[in-house]
């Protein structure tokens, strides 16, 4: 698994082919960006150099900001590439004036968050740079290094364990278990904490619980802000940051043509859903499990998230239900495209609801199953 391909190396390497631009690579902490930024220099070799954002000896080279500077240091070099490049102070502006000065140079820098290298590098990169989102690895990734039999034999664990990379490569359960917890506390709940100066963890964890617990389910910031005894603006905000380090994303509602659709309330998942288990602290098997088709909705979806981003395919994903309770899990719309999917761990197969075929015949619908999600993910 360690020599897994990932997808997003191609897309990037094909806009780096450009010179004076910069890719900004935005990902969670150990989805992989290190080994991404190395695959990707492999294509330059010689003509490349790597920094790391958090050694002080990479702050002192790129501490004088001057041309003279920054072409005495990346003389002869097509590709300055920085790992975790946040943590450079005035970084956008240092990374605007290489990319002034510098011919022919191309620069690709990672972050842990969007909220902090997009804030730090967004504004001066404006026109000359792009983003790129580095998730935990997606089933087309994995399903490379294993046979059709490994991919059914392994689904169980997806749905418990996750896909970050290295717990794909541990044999022992307790070694998967105690590595995320590992994640959650040292480094997702910490880096929000970091961004916005929050003090009050132990209100962050309550909220990532709650989420958890309701995965799957129209979640109401209100309802949760009483709960939490935080006012909704504080729980959006909280939220927000939550997705900003690629914890958890927001399905919003489809509403086009029915008075009868929903448009306000939201459903939230998580990127992975090891990440989700950990925070409630559930690492049990599917066969005694209360949330098995939670999971299931919740991996499928994220999957789908995932082609999105290493593909760069433009698509919209939404859920869909009336005031009188018809209702489909999943929604993509693609251009001009709308494809319904309805999600079931068993073998049922629900008819389309009446309402929904009637006010968007042309939509396609399928049902998803263990026999038919390979389709849905390849």
């Amino acid at each position: 698994m360690s020599d897994i391909y990932r997808i997003l190396t191609g897309r990037v390497i094909e806009y780096l082919k450009t010179p004076q631009k910069a890719a900004l690579v935005f990902g969670a902490r150990r989805v992989g960006k290190t080994f991404l930024l190395n695959q990707i220099l492999k294509k330059f070799e010689k003509t490349a150099i790597l920094l790391n954002g958090e050694d002080y000896d990479t702050h002192t080279l790129l501490e004088e900001r001057t041309a003279a500077n920054y072409r005495r240091l990346l003389n002869g070099k097509d590709i300055l590439a920085i790992d975790e490049a946040q943590s450079i102070p005035d970084i956008g502006k240092k990374l605007k004036l290489i990319l002034d000065e510098v011919p022919g140079i191309r620069v690709i820098a990672s972050g842990s968050s969007s909220f902090d290298l997009q804030n730090m590098a967004g504004e001066p990169l404006v026109g000359r740079s792009s983003h790129f989102y580095l998730t935990p690895f997606s089933h087309k990734e994995i399903s490379v290094k294993e046979d059709a039999l490994q991919v059914r034999q392994n689904l169980e664990n997806r749905l418990i364990y996750g896909s970050y990379p290295e717990v794909t490569l541990m044999e022992s359960p307790r070694q998967k278990e105690e590595y995320l917890r590992d994640i959650v506390s040292a480094y997702l709940l910490k880096d929000i904490l970091v961004l916005d100066g929050l003090r009050n963890s132990s209100k962050m964890r309550d909220l990532c619980r709650l989420i958890a617990f309701q995965l799957g389910n129209e979640v109401s910031c209100e309802e949760l802000g009483r709960q939490l005894g935080m006012n909704k603006a504080t729980v959006e905000k909280y939220l927000d940051l939550l997705s900003k380090v690629f914890v958890v994303f927001r399905l919003g509602a489809y509403a086009r043509n029915l008075r009868k659709e929903i448009t306000k309330p939201g459903k939230w998942y998580f990127f992975d859903n090891g990440i989700r288990n950990a925070i409630i602290s559930n690492f049990s098997p599917l066969a005694v499990r209360q949330d098995t088709g939670a999971l299931w909705e919740s991996y499928l979806i994220s999957e789908r998230l995932k082609n999105t981003y290493n593909t760069g395919t433009p698509s919209n994903f939404y859920f869909w239900r009336t005031y009188d309770q018809q209702e489909l899990d999943f929604l993509e719309e693609t251009g001009k495209e709308l494809n319904a999917f309805e999600f079931k761990w068993g073998d049922k197969s629900p008819k389309i609801p009446t309402a929904f075929a009637e006010a968007y015949p042309k939509a396609s619908y399928k049902v998803i199953n263990q026999k038919t999600y390979l389709e849905f993910l390849e």
